[in-house]
């Protein structure tokens, strides 16, 4: 089955690389027009958006500063007109030992939770009222499997702010389905990206290999292909639900 997204216009945040990288690309491919959420205009990403063609734009903000995430929002909208997927994939994960100072500490949970959790949640309220005027719209917020097995004592954060994406999200399918509102889960476990790197040069790349069913690490591309298809309207009825891409890591 082919994925025709023609005509529908996508934000991706987080789309500078890794899993977001990987989805613009694959949404651009299926016909879909991306906006591209990115923390900072680099060349690089320009080269990206360019290659992506069909209107694609960067839109570059700072997710750590409260009220960024909404202001983005309306841009993309002011530019666009409208808007039929918000895909919630930008996120931090910060090492914070408990042995940390207490200040330091909380810096580091309130850093996270700003990123991971806030800034989904106020995408996600700018979302509504624009979906419920153009009759529907979907959701697909990307978590962890941290959210349902827990992390490293390093990362509670992380574990923690993933947790509240997947309330988040269930609350929305639960609560906007009658207006034709769809919010999805995703949960990757271990994916070979930039972010998971402070892990591998911790713990070792080996201790995530031994901890999966198949033989190699989950790869962006990998998560590609499930997100469009959501995007797509094709699992509308799987509305609230969350789908684990964690190569047999956590099966539930």
């Amino acid at each position: 089955m082919r994925l025709d997204l023609d005509g529908r216009v996508v934000l991706v945040t987080g789309a500078a690389r890794g899993i977001g990288r990987a989805v613009a690309v694959a949404l651009a491919e299926s016909g879909a027009t991306v906006a591209v959420h990115c923390r900072k205009e680099r060349p690089e990403v320009k080269e990206m958006v360019r290659s992506l063609g069909r209107g694609a734009r960067i839109f570059p903000a700072d997710f750590s500063r409260p009220g960024t995430a909404t202001t983005l929002f309306k841009q993309v909208i002011e530019h666009y007109g409208r808007l039929d997927v918000l895909i919630n994939n930008a996120g931090v994960a910060i090492e914070s030992p408990t042995e940390l100072s207490d200040s330091e500490w909380m810096d580091n949970w309130q850093a996270t939770l700003q990123v991971n959790l806030t800034a989904t949640a106020e995408l996600c309220r700018a979302a509504i009222p624009h979906f419920k005027d153009q009759g529907g719209g979907r959701i697909i917020n990307i978590a962890s499997r941290a959210a349902f097995r827990g992390d490293t004592v390093e990362y509670l954060a992380y574990a923690a702010s993933k947790g509240g994406v997947v309330a988040l999200t269930r609350s929305l399918a639960r609560g906007y389905g009658k207006q034709n509102i769809k919010a999805f889960v995703v949960a990757p476990g271990f994916v070979r990206t930039d972010m998971a790197q402070s892990f591998f040069d911790r713990y070792g790349e080996a201790l995530a290999l031994d901890d999966i069913a198949l033989p190699r690490l989950t790869e962006p591309k990998d998560l590609a292909p499930l997100i469009v298809f959501l995007s797509g309207g094709y699992a509308d009825h799987a509305t609230g639900g969350t789908f684990d891409v964690n190569a047999g890591s956590y099966v539930r």
